[in-house]
């Protein structure tokens, strides 16, 4: 499989290549250059198959043989080591719970999966020092250094908005020591995200440094993604209609799951579920593609009014508008209303979920509303409740307990620097290698 930017001014490159790299020269996203379509009895047999079989026979056909069968059958394997339950909620209504992992979010998942793949591809690719440059708006940036604590001569370097992840979220990126260098940024996350692309851009960072990214533009990040959704059909039942509500931000993640349904896993509609940051949700109503400022909700990771993945999205559909509007739903939530899921959660269903996840319990809900309710709803839970302390303890008039991971970093010394400029962030990248 080879991998062509989607800005269309780079050759098609391997998936080594487009790991390492992060971003083709164009600075262009990298994009499956072939369709792939799984076999009919791949799929009718899923529900008789073992996790890591499922797991392999999907992501093995984006990576052919550039990662030997038995290594890349270890690497699914520590990807997938943590359960990934499907609870009932309701009639027709269905959890899938992706916070089971080692920093609780379902980002743990794309993660440790690149940062295996860029370890086995290091040493045969650059003889310079490889850095991860990764910003992120809430859970991406624990899950990064958490995926990389056990990778060999990699420095990762995470950037996020100062003041606007939640404590959680901050000792999980800044309590890892000398190997991961967290930077607070004056600003948002789309600022964040824009220092990441300059970086990328910048000559003289490249002539020194192997710089690549782990946010979900890295194949490695974004196509792993596609895991759950096959182990979810795998958990269903009967054969109903199956509706995916995702909490969206950046995109990558509902990506994921539409590219598992053009390989033909039976998916019959997305919702893509916002907070107030909603450019799609416009989009998919009016189609004007038009980002407004960035602002900050109790939802944090999805406060992006930019989201880069989403011409992914577009490619599949052949940036046919229609075709979007056919698969794929939009609804936008603000805080209030989020709230409101939350507690309704936890009083009438005594399920406790974060302001992510209860983003993709309305959306699905409201989908609901209108249509056939014949079906399997399934929202995909994001992040644990304990990440947003505050925000569900105040919401619910009650205590949530800290699981045992959490407890462990919650005394260690947070180690950040702050910056201001994208300057500033040059020399810190410059001085550290």
């Amino acid at each position: 499989m080879k991998y062509i930017s989607l800005n269309h001014n780079s050759a098609p490159t391997s998936f080594k290549k487009a790991v390492i790299n992060g971003l083709a020269p164009d600075k262009g996203l990298y994009f499956p250059e072939k369709d792939v379509k799984l076999p009919k009895s791949f799929i009718e047999s899923l529900k008789t198959l073992d996790n890591n079989e499922i797991c392999y026979e999907v992501i093995s056909n984006y990576i052919d043989d550039e990662i030997p069968k038995n290594k890349l059958l270890e690497i699914v394997n520590d990807t997938i080591s943590f359960k990934i339950p499907l609870k009932k909620i309701e009639q027709s209504v269905y959890s899938l719970e992706l916070f089971h992992g080692p920093t609780l979010a379902f980002k743990d998942i794309g993660a440790k999966f690149m940062a295996s793949c860029l370890n086995y591809f290091k040493d045969s690719y650059t003889s310079k020092k490889i850095t991860v440059l990764v910003a992120t708006s809430g859970d991406t940036g624990g899950a990064v250094a958490k995926g990389f604590s056990n990778t060999k001569d990699i420095d990762v370097c995470i950037i996020y908005p100062k003041g606007k992840i939640s404590e959680v979220q901050k000792k999980q990126i800044t309590t890892n020591g000398s190997y991961v260098n967290a930077i607070e940024v004056e600003g948002d996350f789309d600022l964040c995200q824009s220092m990441v692309k300059k970086a990328f851009n910048d000559q003289e960072i490249n002539r020194k440094i192997a710089l690549t990214s782990a946010n979900s533009i890295n194949v490695a990040r974004w196509l792993p993604q596609m895991f759950y959704y096959f182990l979810a059909y795998k958990k269903i039942k009967n054969n109903k209609k199956n509706i995916f509500s995702v909490p969206s931000g950046n995109f990558g993640n509902i990506c994921a799951g539409i590219l598992s349904k053009s390989m033909g896993l039976p998916i019959d509609h997305f919702i893509a579920a916002t907070n107030i940051n909603d450019t799609i949700p416009r989009y998919i109503k009016d189609g004007i593609f038009e980002p407004n400022n960035t602002y900050p909700t109790i939802s944090n990771a999805m406060d992006v009014s930019n989201p880069s993945n989403f011409i992914r999205i577009q490619k599949i559909y052949n940036n046919d508008l229609q075709k979007i509007r056919k698969n794929i739903s939009g609804f936008s939530y603000d805080d209030k209303t989020t709230k409101e899921a939350i507690k309704k959660l936890f009083t009438s269903e005594n399920y406790l979920t974060d302001p992510h996840s209860a983003i993709g319990y309305l959306g699905l809900k409201q989908y609901m509303i209108n249509n056939d309710d014949n079906l399997n709803g399934i929202f995909i839970s994001t992040a644990h409740s304990i990440k947003f302390k505050d925000v569900v303890e105040d919401t619910i008039s009650s205590k949530i307990k800290y699981p045992a991971s959490i407890k462990k970093i919650l005394n260690k010394e947070s180690n950040t620097q702050s910056i201001e400029s994208y300057s500033e962030l040059k020399e810190i990248l410059l001085n550290r290698n």
